[in-house]
């Protein structure tokens, strides 16, 4: 198997789900810094213009959201196993409310003007501006959670978790770790690494306790590796071969011209030759001229695809 390649910047949340995944699994992986902010040149030769972060390329293989890049280390690495048989389709379901309801709400919440400061640390005024005009373009206009309903909604989450962990359980659902315990835990990172909001938890001690197990996992075994290096690996390799049952909800073959983006933001669509639709994702071919013939992964959860006429 080839490397792990992992694009992401270290203050972003979903990233850190996935770097204390390779700690849970001690996987050694490539680390290619990228920008918070578009444009990303080299992010989307590879994907063709998916923007969020993180994403993982394997080869020429490129996978897009958390929770496919999830089960990508799981197939990798099934020991320890981020979906225990016993409450795998609960985990997933939490972890799922956590990516989406309870982070929006974090987010939300801790992009007050208080904390500006400590989310992205001494910039200019204009940089400022560039930032927010980014993440206005991502929202593609959908409303913004107001503070007082955010703070209220994660003093009701916040509670929630508490109670979850108040029964002698090690992590949210039980002795072992799972993946609602990253995905989870990724939201709540991202309000506590800054001060000015931070105390908000203060009052959910086993909540704390919880989170400082999961964060000694640590990050794994990284190198670091340059951009331009990481387009390379893709243009000298090839696509790994697809083995999976077709699954067509869509009235669309294999081999026809799609686009796929996400359901909710950041609506920017990936269009490619449909080489893969299963019951958990879908995949398309694209050829770039630096990234060469890569294939781009999605999970089928929380994003569409439609055909290209």
């Amino acid at each position: 198997m080839s490397e792990i390649i992992f694009h992401h910047y270290p203050v972003s949340p979903f990233s850190e789900k996935i770097r204390l995944i390779f700690g849970f699994k001690n996987l050694a992986w490539k680390s290619v810094m990228i920008p918070a902010i578009m444009p990303k040149p080299d992010v989307t030769a590879l994907t063709g213009g998916y923007r969020r972060t993180p994403v993982m390329q394997i080869g020429a293989d490129i996978y897009c959201d958390t929770a496919l890049i999830a089960d990508v280390l799981e197939r990798i690495a099934p020991t320890p196993g981020l979906y225990p048989p016993a409450i795998a389709g609960l985990s997933k379901t939490l972890a799922q409310w956590a990516d989406t309801s309870l982070f929006w709400t974090a987010i939300a919440y801790t992009f007050q003007p208080a904390a500006m400061t400590g989310i992205l640390g001494d910039i200019t005024p204009e940089q400022m501006k560039a930032f927010g005009a980014d993440r206005a373009a991502m929202r593609a206009g959908a409303p913004r959670m107001s503070l007082p309903e955010a703070t209220g909604q994660l003093l009701e989450y916040l509670r929630r978790i508490e109670n979850m962990l108040s029964h002698g359980s090690t992590f949210l659902l039980g002795a072992d770790a799972s993946i609602a315990d990253f995905s989870v835990y990724h939201a709540l990172w991202f309000i506590r690494r800054v001060p000015a909001v931070a105390g908000i938890l203060d009052a959910y001690p086993l909540t704390l306790a919880w989170m400082d197990q999961v964060a000694a996992f640590g990050h794994g075994r990284p190198d670091k590796m340059r951009s331009d290096e990481a387009l390379a690996v893709a243009n000298s390799a090839a696509p790994a071969q697809i083995n999976a049952s077709f699954v067509d909800t869509h009235g669309i073959a294999l081999g026809d011209t799609v686009a796929v983006m996400p359901t909710d933001y950041a609506l920017d669509p990936v269009i490619g030759e449909l080489v893969c639709a299963n019951e958990h994702e879908f995949a398309v071919k694209r050829t770039d001229e630096r990234a060469g013939t890569v294939v781009v992964h999605f999970p089928r959860i929380g994003f569409q695809m439609k055909r290209v006429d």
